[in-house]
């Protein structure tokens, strides 16, 4: 090529590679910086797509991991509170072993039981009700599968997992009857003479001169010994008396020392005993069984649906509402999820049941209470059917606890623990991708500093080419 003045072309090649060389220091040099390789989509294009998403499976991961974490102290919060209810229970069932010794206890320790007894089922309903985390309530079933009845003669008592979430009629066919006998005789005057009667193998005394309301409020004062109250609901105005307890294990027996006349309690001295009757009916079409007051459904869509029925008023106080389609129970899903994975809808869920003391120890065949709320140890029969029933709901709560604990150590622990394991590989990938090898960086760094220094160099030679055209012209 000949010597010319107008156009440098060596000057522009070597402006070119400079800038070359420029751009990969620049490049390198932001590599650095950054730690990272890929800085824009230019830098690599379907790299920067791929590593976008592994950002966001390495937050969602993240995210999971903390969620886990956050539920399972939700669960050991909920187990605490049940540990403690489980101490109670064994405290109360000590209580109904100790009045069970009828042979040693007289009245006033079996009434010191069961005020202790009371006070320790009304702690149990506290703690149902109060077991909080944050503001979300753990143990009064808001966090299980609930029911609403739209009667409030009728209360749900329990729903479980098994019950299919939907609306419900509930039919009573036979009402739950209270064991009952009324006096064959009106009181109409003042007792004449003293008066024993014996009600459920308890004598009391009744004095000379009582009338019919005074009469009745005696006996009532007997009612923790004998289970029984009196009302003046006999058909014609006489003194009724009935079984707090409904159903086939109610039972009443009395019988007086003094004969019927206007002028005693009028049950006179032959014994009348009776027995009451358990409910029958439907919850959704289904035939439920029957415990006293209590119906539990045991197949189809409503199993394990528990329901208590209210007692009537008035003269019909002996047996609970009756009818078709006394109410309509509405069940729903609130169990609680747990969202434990990156992705949507990767949820595990856990129904922690009602555990008040009217949720514990229900369906027991044969037995005088239907419930802890129930449960009375003021005789020592009592204290026998009380047994049963706290044993129940012993194993209402460890049942509880159990599942409690093995959905905390499968279901979040170790969902936790592979969580931890996928984080540590994504993290891996998404740097070996992304993040810059600085021994490689810094080879191409120094080898980019090279080239600019030498390309500046060139380009000052490039420039100074055209100068020897002078050296013809001299």
């Amino acid at each position: 090529m000949g010597l010319v003045i107008a156009n440098n072309v060596p000057s522009l090649r070597a402006q070119h590679s400079l800038q070359r060389a420029n751009d990969g220091l620049s490049r390198s040099l932001e590599r650095l910086s950054t730690g990272l390789k890929v800085n824009r989509g230019a830098d690599g294009p379907s790299t920067l797509v791929i590593s976008e998403k592994q950002r966001a499976q390495i937050s969602g991961l993240e995210a999971a991991i903390n969620n886990a974490e956050k539920g399972i102290s939700l669960i050991q919060t909920a187990e605490g509170a049940l540990s403690e209810i489980s101490s109670l229970l064994v405290r109360i069932r000590s209580l109904a072993i100790d009045s069970a010794n009828s042979g040693v206890n007289d009245d006033d320790a079996m009434a010191a039981n069961q005020a202790e007894l009371e006070n320790a089922i009304q702690t149990i309903d506290r703690i149902a009700e109060n077991t909080q985390f944050a503001t979300k309530k753990l143990l009064n079933g808001a966090g299980g599968i609930t029911g609403i009845s739209t009667n409030s003669d009728v209360h749900v008592l329990r729903a479980t997992t098994d019950t299919v979430i939907g609306n419900y009629d509930v039919t009573v066919t036979t009402p739950a009857e209270r064991a009952n006998v009324t006096a064959t005789t009106g009181q109409t005057a003042a007792l004449a003479n003293d008066e024993v009667l014996n009600i459920n193998g308890v004598d009391i005394e009744l004095v000379a001169g009582l009338t019919q309301s005074e009469v009745i409020a005696r006996i009532n004062d007997f009612t923790s010994q004998t289970g029984v109250i009196a009302d003046d609901q006999g058909a014609g105005g006489e003194t009724r008396l009935y079984t707090e307890a409904f159903g086939s294990k109610a039972e009443l027996v009395v019988y007086s020392n003094q004969a019927n006349a206007v002028d005693s309690t009028g049950f006179g001295t032959s014994r009348q005993e009776d027995t009451g009757v358990d409910i029958e009916g439907t919850i959704g079409g289904v035939d439920a069984d029957g415990r006293g007051e209590v119906m539990i459904a045991r197949e189809g869509d409503v199993r394990g649906l528990t329901l208590s029925i209210a007692s009537d008023t008035g003269a019909n106080a002996i047996q609970t509402v009756s009818g078709a389609s006394i109410a309509n129970v509405s069940v729903a899903d609130n169990r609680l999820h747990f969202q434990v994975g990156p992705n949507q809808y990767q949820l595990v869920s856990v129904a922690i049941d009602r555990v008040n003391p009217e949720a514990l120890g229900l369906d027991i065949e044969g037995n005088l209470f239907t419930r802890l709320s129930q449960v009375d140890v003021t005789s020592g029969e009592k204290a026998q059917h009380a047994l049963e029933v706290i044993d129940a709901a012993i194993d209402d709560i460890t049942n509880t606890r159990g599942e409690l604990g093995a959905f905390q150590s499968y279901a979040l622990q170790s969902t936790a623990n592979n969580l931890r394991v996928t984080l540590e590989n994504t993290v891996n990938a998404e740097s070996v991708i992304r993040d810059t090898d600085f021994a490689s960086e810094i080879a191409n760094f120094t080898k980019q500093q090279v080239l600019v220094q030498a390309g500046t160099s060139v380009l000052s030679s490039a420039n100074q080419s055209s100068q020897l055209v002078l050296s013809l012209l001299g």
